[in-house]
């Protein structure tokens, strides 16, 4: 799809293109492991359940998770008591995370000008859902999926797409994936969409991987490109 064509599917990442999981920092803080952490955590979690799908396994996000905060928490504070108890303090708060600024006023602007939107994410749908009906604008998505519904296989798996597709009813030349990950959008343009990268932070985009037709500094800049009305 060229820059110029509008697609019908608008299909959103989740964990750190719509939501801003800094906050998580001080929950690790709580539990005793250092806020910085974070990034190196939520990567780890990303390589485990990629490295699984490659495999031929699978595992949902929240056990691939709780795996790699174990490993922190015995690395960082051998010894130290309830580690579960720890677990479930971090976990616990991936519903109540809040998104970035300008998601609210983007997924408004997207919707009002006609284009159809829905979720695909690595973690659980529900989470997804909750997150964004704090932010109070679930309703302005058409459904919002997880990559259970592929069988367990991981974005960038070419099923994960596919299941995206095919829940929405639309080719791939009709949608767009948006997401701050690279690696996200690789994997959705060599499965056929195109692709809108958000550019959340200066990290320039790999030159190995495959470039996104458009890129934008956040959900309110993506609606302008795409002709969509924003205050």
């Amino acid at each position: 799809m060229s820059a110029d064509r509008r697609p019908a599917v608008l299909v959103l990442d989740v964990n750190e293109t719509l939501t801003d999981m800094s906050p998580l920092a001080a929950r690790l803080e709580h539990v005793g492991l250092p806020g910085h952490l974070l990034s190196a955590w939520f990567a780890g979690v990303l390589r485990d359940g990629v490295a699984l799908t490659l495999a031929g396994g699978r595992a949902p996000f929240a056990a691939v998770a709780r795996d790699a905060l174990l490993t922190l928490l015995a690395r960082e504070r051998p010894g130290g008591a309830d580690p579960e108890a720890a677990v479930e303090q971090v976990l616990g708060a991936l519903p109540e995370l809040p998104v970035h600024p300008d998601v609210p006023e983007g997924v408004r602007a997207l919707h009002a000008a006609g284009y159809r939107l829905v979720t695909l994410t690595n973690g659980a749908a529900d989470t997804t859902r909750a997150v964004l009906e704090r932010a109070g604008v679930a309703d302005r998505f058409e459904t919002h999926l997880d990559v259970e519904g592929a069988g367990g296989r991981w974005k960038p798996a070419p099923a994960a797409y596919a299941h995206a597709l095919d829940a929405v009813g639309v080719p791939a030349g009709a949608a767009m994936l948006i997401s701050v990950h690279p690696w996200d959008i690789d994997g959705a343009a060599r499965a056929g969409l195109a692709t809108a990268w958000l550019r959340r932070t200066p990290v320039p985009y790999p030159s190995t991987q495959r470039s996104a037709t458009r890129q934008a500094a956040g959900m309110t800049d993506l609606a302008r490109q795409l002709g969509a009305a924003v205050d």
